[in-house]
């Protein structure tokens, strides 16, 4: 019994890792000398990208058109043009999975050449602009067609759709209906925006994945392969593991240290639940909720800053704010969010009656810091290279890299005695991790890299006129009603993050609707920052990650604990749904992005407020607070969550002047609640003592 359920993990492990696989690295598995290929292209990409950051000056066009040669070089060589196997005579090689065939060859060559070309004629575009000669035009429409096939071959059918729907509408707008007309664009200028200036395809997206993206998944695919992913398990094990409901709680600690550098949610449920997932099934969670669990906290990774997904670079470029203020402003919401997933577990875990695991079966703490510490240097010189000389994300990721690299090069060689190995194997060991750390950054990156491009087909067709029209639609949809409008937001990015990555649907959307969103809720007399809208669809696109039916991260946690991955979703929405009231509130309550706030100690009695309030809004939808909830307690904490989240609202409604004495109204109303149901614990042990 025991080897058959050991045989049906390791199932559930191998298709959870094959889908993370097939995320980042393509669908072929190539044998023979060709095997060597895509990963020699992939080592010269990151090669390049490392160089931009230390020696090598290009302008800002070229290195775009080159990251994107790189990545449409990797796309056409590692993914088929169809998924599924061809058996018609002829055309098998649509579906080749063994081997390269000629045609994809001749078509990654082509489309690197198409990407390449504004560089290779960048004086020649530069003297006729708005005026493309004949070759430009075949030029751009080539890329922009295969652009679109390499999105589709590597992420998926909805963004190609998009892109096709908006570029159908920038050409037929003329002839729809009143409240969606638009003037037109002809072939020239469609192709003059979207290919061959930095309006469309080479617009903000796709310089900031080549500046800055690329180094920062780098340096996570380097750190991965350096072993740091099972370190960061054993010390959240070692900490929390013991505790009621331990393994999920270490499940949140070790999935918010690899999101710190990770920008996949997959990648971190893979990563993090090969172990997780085990052990909370272990300690009596159900299969479905121990995924359930692991899909929210590693969905939430992607909200941690210094990374959040790969898009706080992009939220700091079309904001127009320094990076480090998107990280502050997206720190509370995230740590919030965090801190409201330990109090999620510790509830399922009440409720459950569990227990922690014994302590002798748990890695000790100290001896797993001493072995891994040297995981956490490159860690603490990114921050500091963020937060105290301020450098550019780019150079701080560049220097993290270079302390990586070097600690990666000798710890084999440091732990030779331990493997069995000489100082010299040790090294080679660490040198060929370097360059698999390289390759594996490159081949992660292709999937970023290719929907920033893609998406600035959208921003591109936007730009050109939409903008003003979609705000009108919207405030036609909305009725001008903005909560009615944030609603319509949300749900957008819902759907649209079912099929897209977390970074396309945030630049899509963000073009879309976070200006509108801004201006109409000015037409209402209502100010919303531009930040704070930015992040409101960035978190409502995090969470299309484990929206059923197309979660990924659903169906990655599902596989690994053999539950049904619907069921799986459902539940990992439930517990994220405190993850989507989130947005509503801070649009309302921009004290939790501190914005304007400078004082630290008052940051911090924002943060253990906004806590307190998400505390008290997981009990409410769990029904369970230190025991089962009754009805008037559950609207006492749904009251308590709404004096939290809106203080400004509730003093107002109460008359109080200085908004912030509200949160102590709150907190007063919160430990009257735990007094009540303290006070019922001890009379029902008392019932119990008696009978």
């Amino acid at each position: 019994m025991a080897e058959q359920e050991k045989a049906i993990r390791d199932e559930g492990l191998e298709t959870a890792r094959r889908m993370k696989e097939e995320e980042e690295l393509g669908l072929r598995r190539v044998t023979g000398p060709s095997r060597f290929i895509v990963p020699t292209i992939a080592l010269c990409w990151s090669v390049f990208q490392l160089s931009l950051s230390s020696w090598l000056l290009l302008d800002s066009t070229i290195i775009r058109a080159i990251h994107l040669a790189f990545a449409l070089l990797i796309v056409f060589l590692s993914y088929p043009t169809l998924r599924r196997d061809v058996n018609l005579p002829g055309l098998r090689w649509l579906g080749e999975k063994r081997k390269i065939p000629f045609a994809d060859y001749l078509v990654a060559i082509v489309a690197a050449l198409v990407a390449l070309y504004i560089a290779i004629e960048y004086e020649g575009l530069a003297s006729r602009v708005g005026q493309p000669n004949t070759l430009d035009l075949l030029i751009g429409v080539m890329l922009v067609v295969l652009l679109l096939d390499a999105a589709r071959r590597v992420i998926g059918p909805a963004l190609p759709v998009i892109a096709g729907v908006f570029t159908l509408y920038a050409f037929f707008g003329p002839y729809m209906p009143d409240f969606l007309a638009f003037k037109g664009v002809s072939l020239s200028r469609y192709v003059g925006q979207i290919s061959l200036t930095t309006e469309g395809i080479y617009g903000i997206p796709l310089d900031v994945s080549a500046r800055i993206v690329f180094l920062f998944v780098l340096f996570g695919s380097m750190l991965d392969r350096a072993g740091a992913g099972r370190f960061f398990i054993d010390m959240a094990m070692s900490l929390l593991g013991r505790y009621k409901g331990g393994p999920a709680k270490a499940a949140v600690l070790s999935s918010g240290l690899t999101g710190l550098v990770s920008g996949s949610s997959i990648a971190n449920v893979v990563t993090t639940g090969t172990f997780t997932i085990p052990m909370m099934k272990k300690v009596g969670y159900p299969d479905y909720k121990a995924g359930a669990i692991e899909v929210a906290v590693s969905t939430n990774g992607q909200l941690m800053p210094p990374v959040m997904g790969a898009a706080a670079f992009i939220i700091a470029e079309y904001v127009n704010i320094p990076y480090l203020e998107v990280c502050k402003s997206a720190a509370i919401p995230a740590f919030a969010s965090y801190m409201a997933l330990f109090w999620l577990t510790h509830l399922e875990a009440g409720k459950l009656g569990m227990k922690g695991i014994p302590k002798a079966d748990l890695p000790a703490f100290f001896y797993t810091l001493r072995r891994g510490w040297h995981y956490l240097l490159p860690i603490f010189i990114l921050l500091y290279e963020l937060i105290i000389p301020r450098h550019s994300p780019d150079l701080a990721a560049f220097r993290s890299i270079g302390v990586l690299s070097v600690l990666m090069l000798f710890q084999h060689a440091a732990t030779r005695k331990s493997k069995g190995i000489t100082a010299g194997e040790g090294i080679r060991r660490g040198f060929l991790d370097i360059i698999g750390g390289m390759v594996g950054g490159a081949r992660n990156m292709v999937s970023v890299a290719v929907a920033t491009a893609s998406a600035g087909i959208v921003v591109g067709v936007v730009t050109m006129g939409l903008g003003g029209l979609i705000t009108s639609i919207i405030d036609t949809l909305s009725m001008g009603n903005l909560f009615l409008m944030l609603l319509i937001t949300a749900v957008s990015c819902l759907i649209l993050g079912m099929g897209l990555p977390t970074t396309a649907n945030y630049i899509v959307m963000a073009s879309l609707t976070a200006p509108a969103l801004v201006t109409i809720a000015g037409w209402q007399g209502f100010e919303v920052p531009l930040i704070a809208a930015h992040l409101f669809v960035f978190y409502f696109g995090i969470l299309a990650d484990d929206t059923p039916p197309v979660g990924l991260a659903a169906y990655a946690a599902a596989a690994i604990a053999k539950s049904d991955p619907i069921k799986t979703g459902l539940q990992g929405f439930a517990y994220d749904i405190r993850t989507a009231v989130l947005p509503f509130m801070f649009i309302f309550n921009t004290d939790m992005l501190l914005i304007g706030i400078d004082s630290f100690p008052l940051a911090i009695y924002i943060f253990i407020m906004t806590c307190i309030g998400m505390f008290a809004f997981g009990s409410a939808t769990q029904g369970w607070f230190l025991v089962r909830t009754r009805w008037y307690e559950l609207v006492l904490l749904l009251v308590v969550a709404l004096i939290m989240f809106r203080p400004g609202f509730f003093a107002g409604f109460i008359g109080i002047e200085n908004h912030y004495l509200s949160y102590l109204i709150g907190l007063a109303l919160y430990g009257a609640i735990f007094g009540l149901q303290k006070m019922r614990i001890a009379k029902n042990s008392s019932a119990v003592a008696q009978a």
